[in-house]
């Protein structure tokens, strides 16, 4: 594992993952994050705050390790081997869920396999979105609402009698890629912030560029995706220039 240990970075579970190896894949990256945590490759759930955060999207980034751990069956509840650490930390993993219905059982979904956060789409209906917030809490979840595709996010989120944790502004993989005049909602950002005290992420970007457009549109998290999408040698000081970007 290459990545710094550092308390801003937040791993994602990506839906294709997901759905390719359910729980276990969710189960697997939290498991090996901590390990990489604790110097083996902490300690209290690191909680989201106010500041700035990098948000790396695993896709298929870490299919050959889920191949690898997927007959161990590691349960969450199952003890770690104990490390003094001065700074006991714990893996913050994202489960992309892309929930559009049945919020109480996809969410027990992320929580099973030990996520500290799920993502609900904004699309959903009221109710399903109601129901995914209010599992979120109960399971000690933070709640996350992806308004791609959304044109009016506001219009989501006073329909919520409970907010979500997290908003993420969010350009789709395929808009970028064959919508060249699409563009990351970054005036959504005020928008938001001057109604909720809710925390924004970015997500559609890759650039350092567009992080630090994102950081200085006052972005909580950015997610960042492409160049993370496969380990090489130089993936460590990538990450470690998208951190310096966003302190």
């Amino acid at each position: 594992m290459q990545l710094p240990k550092d308390r801003r970075i937040i791993l994602e579970a990506g839906t294709p993952l997901i759905k390719r190896y359910g729980e276990q894949g969710i189960r697997t990256i939290v498991t090996w994050f901590e390990l990489h945590q604790k110097g083996m490759l902490s300690g209290q759930r690191v909680q989201t705050t106010r500041s700035n955060s990098l948000s790396l999207n695993l896709i298929n980034g870490f299919v050959s390790l889920v191949d690898q751990l997927s007959q161990q069956k590691t349960a969450r509840t199952k003890p770690l081997p104990q490390i003094d650490e001065p700074v006991p930390m714990r893996p913050y993993v994202v489960a992309d869920l892309k929930m559009m219905d049945r919020g109480s059982t996809e969410v027990e979904i992320a929580a099973r396999a030990g996520a500290s956060a799920a993502v609900a789409l904004g699309q959903s209906p009221i109710e399903s979105l109601k129901e995914f917030i209010a599992s979120c809490q109960q399971h000690h979840l933070d709640s996350m609402v992806d308004m791609m595709n959304v044109d009016f996010p506001l219009r989501v989120l006073h329909q919520l009698p409970i907010k979500p944790t997290v908003v993420i502004l969010h350009r789709g993989v395929d808009e970028e890629r064959l919508n060249k005049e699409k563009q990351i909602p970054l005036h959504e950002i005020r928008r938001i912030k001057g109604t909720y005290d809710i925390l924004i992420a970015i997500a559609g970007g890759d650039t350092l560029r567009e992080t630090q457009r994102a950081v200085f549109n006052d972005a909580d998290i950015v997610v960042v995706w492409k160049s993370f999408f496969q380990s090489t040698k130089d993936t460590g000081n990538l990450a470690a220039e998208f951190l310096k970007e966003i302190r």
